[in-house]
């Protein structure tokens, strides 16, 4: 859920896990990073990052920082802006950076070290780069197809349950998802086809998919908030495709900004298309305020900031004590065999993959 808050409105489920997961656009900050004020700290992140207004003044009275949250765009162009700028960053944390894209981060040396407070409370199975520990994990979520119950139920179609039903002729022309080479969802569903079809299968895959008129766009706003026909609160008319990559944990958002409330959610997730993300945090190697910095990290995996993130940003936290809301709980999906991929496996591939997926399905 890479979530991935996926905002105060629908228009940001992300996911975040964004996920996630998520996706986004613009600045949100009263300042910037560029200003060497120990007074205050910036967070750069992706568009889907959330918290409670109370929750962050909270931090802010306890630590005596001003923070200001600058949102960069979808999660892949936030982590490629933060690298171009790295000697003259943004900002002081960098919060979104993924299991898909961490290595292209820190192989470019993005953050330095910082061993967060609280560390020792986070699942061990999301804790990487220990030995270093240039990244604090802050949530994960599961990167799958949502459905349109409405549509299928009007059309007497069965939903998609698996990658291969996508290819079918009946869902043709009914999936958006985004550009692998731009969007964190986008490209952890070309993961997931690759994890479940192999080295050599995924390029079939998705020429099955293509031939069946998958479409895509650049981020993952754009596909839930303007072409997903089952999204409440896109700020653009609703689009006309019933299918849409997103997270397992967006149902959830369309219950609860919906007046009034539905019992049951409006959307689905085809829980055989999924993939499992883990979203980051970092210090960034040229933090203007590096105590300001750390202590908003230790506030990231924080008891108080981890119960508040899943009704804000929709995917869920890595902290073990944390607690899960109600609603999260009853219209979320759980989902018990996620596609996964190693690490080094998505280092050494994903830019060869992401260079051959353009080269299939964007010409």
């Amino acid at each position: 859920m890479s979530t991935t808050t996926k905002k105060v409105t629908v228009t940001a489920v992300a996911v975040g896990l964004g996920l996630v997961a998520l996706s986004a656009c613009g600045s949100e900050s009263a300042g910037s990073g560029g200003k060497d004020d120990s007074k205050s700290v910036t967070l750069v992140s992706h568009d889907s990052f959330n918290v409670s207004k109370d929750v962050l003044k909270e931090f802010e009275k306890q630590s005596g920082y001003k923070v200001n949250v600058l949102k960069d765009g979808d999660a892949g162009a936030a982590v490629n802006k933060a690298i171009l700028s790295k000697d003259n960053p943004q900002g002081d944390v960098f919060f979104g950076v993924d299991n898909t894209l961490l290595s292209r981060a820190l192989d470019n040396g993005l953050f330095q070290s910082y061993e967060a407070k609280g560390l020792d409370q986070v699942n061990s199975q999301f804790r990487v780069d220990q030995g270093k520990h240039r990244v604090t994990p802050v949530d994960s979520g599961d990167i799958c197809v949502n459905y349109d119950k409405k549509y299928f139920a009007d059309k007497k179609l069965a939903p998609p349950k698996s990658f291969e039903d996508l290819t079918k002729p009946a869902y043709r022309d009914l999936l958006v998802t985004e550009n692998v080479a731009t969007s964190s969802p986008g490209l952890g569903f070309l993961l997931g086809t690759a994890a479940q079809y192999g080295d050599g299968g995924w390029q079939g895959y998705w020429k099955k998919l293509k031939a069946n008129g998958v479409k895509v766009v650049d981020g993952w706003e754009q596909a839930y908030n303007e072409e997903f026909s089952g999204s409440a609160g896109g700020k653009k008319a609703k689009g006309d495709r019933p299918l849409v990559v997103s997270y397992a944990s967006s149902p959830p958002v369309e219950v609860l900004y919906a007046k009034p409330q539905p019992k049951e959610a409006p959307t689905g997730v085809a829980t055989g298309t999924c993939f499992r993300q883990v979203e980051y945090a970092g210090l960034l190697s040229n933090a203007k305020n590096e105590k300001g910095g750390k202590a908003l990290l230790d506030f990231l995996i924080s008891t108080k900031f981890q119960d508040d993130m899943p009704l804000n940003m929709f995917v869920n936290p890595v902290r073990e004590n944390a607690e899960l809301p109600e609603l999260f709980v009853k219209h979320g999906v759980t989902i018990d065999k996620p596609e996964t991929m190693a690490p080094k496996k998505i280092a050494d591939n994903r830019e060869q993959w992401v260079k051959s997926w353009t080269s299939l399905v964007l010409k």
